[in-house]
């Protein structure tokens, strides 16, 4: 299938490994002109870099900003500019006991997972419905649906901008312009990987044991019965991405594996 993409133009935060990665990769093998973010300048630099050697006849730019850091936003938001499809994937997250977590913890997750996006998409929107093209996809989460006990703050932001993103879809009337979430299920991106690894490390299992372990206790019902892979995730992004898809607007997609137990 021609998903029409080419000589597009995306920015994808939080890209320079995991899921935003996979991202980048699949938009850049349709053809799709793409600029990179990450928070330390080296291992955006090595990630652009990286992606360039693998597709060295496509534009490919690497832009460094923290979005706990106010001033580096707003360094990066001028730069932004003639974008078509955003791809709001900036979050982090912490396993954490509800009565561990400070005010200052519930804040900076939530100026990160959800005000990164907000301003994002509050510079790169207007120019799309003027436009009148242009596609914004926000990453979230089954955590967001299902809040897990140890992660409240985490669920709350991915709720949260689940509820941004259909709100602004409504401001795409008599556009091409969509706005949509991806809710991913349990995926095992870098982040996930460390926890994976530290935790089999702990308790003296292989990596491969301690990650059937924790399915087993999270989420018994997946279908995949393994992790879901980063590219998997990528795959219905790319499509949302592409005009193919203009019907799609204002909707939550599950790429979950079956892990909600929802109709």
């Amino acid at each position: 299938m021609d998903l029409q993409l080419t000589e597009k133009k995306a920015f994808i935060s939080g890209s320079t490994q995991g899921i935003g990665l996979a991202i980048a990769r699949q938009l850049l093998k349709e053809g799709v002109s793409v600029i990179i973010n990450g928070r330390e300048v080296e291992k955006t630099i090595k990630a652009r870099e990286k992606l360039q050697s693998e597709f060295p006849n496509l534009d490919i730019k690497a832009i460094a900003a923290d979005f706990s850091k106010n001033e580096e936003v707003n360094k990066l938001l001028p730069q932004l500019t003639d974008v078509d499809i955003l791809i709001n994937n900036i979050g982090i997250f912490e396993l954490k006991d509800f009565e561990d977590i400070s005010d200052e913890d519930w804040y900076r997750i939530f100026e990160i997972n959800v005000m990164g996006s907000v301003r994002l998409t509050r510079k790169i929107l207007p120019e799309m419905l003027t436009r009148k093209w242009g596609r914004i996809v926000f990453i979230s989460s089954e955590s967001g649906v299902n809040v897990p006990e140890n992660m409240i703050h985490y669920g709350m932001t991915k709720s949260a901008i689940t509820a941004v993103a259909n709100g602004l879809s409504k401001r795409t009337k008599g556009t091409e312009v969509t706005v949509n979430t991806v809710v991913g299920g349990p995926t095992y991106s870098d982040g996930v990987s460390s926890v994976v690894e530290t935790m089999a490390k702990a308790q003296n299992l292989e990596v491969d044991q301690m990650k059937d372990i924790i399915l087993q206790q999270s989420n018994p019902h997946i279908l995949l019965e393994r992790f879901i892979k980063p590219n998997e995730i990528a795959n219905l992004v790319t499509f949302l991405s592409s005009p193919l898809s203009v019907a799609t607007n204002g909707a939550s997609l599950r790429a979950d594996s079956g892990v909600l137990k929802t109709v």
